[in-house]
């Protein structure tokens, strides 16, 4: 969705907008299409999804993705005034909120089977 953003903002730029943006380095490379990278320039990799196997290490994990993403939108809606950009992030920041829910619930659930076989101590597949 904000790649759609971003092509919808970009995709009638005349020269002089892209100049004086500073969008021209990323213009040289890609034109106006979308191309998956952080604000500080680091493109996206698989090597950015951590999974270790563990339950509870994979849920501490999925709660700060979705924090960090929370927060990526909080600093967005902080810099746009475009009423059209800022309602789409509105939407993904709650849906980022109701994930951060779901994952807490689930933790609560996993402490609950903590001590039942199989579930945290050991991994069946790796361990005999």
């Amino acid at each position: 969705m904000v790649g759609a953003i971003v092509h919808q903002l970009t995709r009638n730029l005349k020269d002089t907008q892209i100049m004086e943006s500073g969008f021209a380095p990323y213009f040289v490379d890609h034109t106006v299409g979308v191309y998956p990278n952080a604000a500080s320039g680091a493109l996206f990799s698989t090597g950015m999804m951590a999974v270790k196997g563990d339950p509870m290490a994979d849920l501490a994990e999925d709660l700060a993705a979705e924090q960090k993403a929370r927060v990526t939108y909080d600093n967005i809606l902080r810099l746009s005034d475009d009423p059209d950009v800022n309602d789409v992030i509105k939407f993904l920041r709650e849906r980022e909120i109701v994930h951060f829910q779901r994952f807490g619930e689930a933790v609560q659930l996993l402490r609950e089977k903590l001590n039942q076989k199989n579930v945290y101590s050991m991994n069946p597949a790796i361990d005999l």
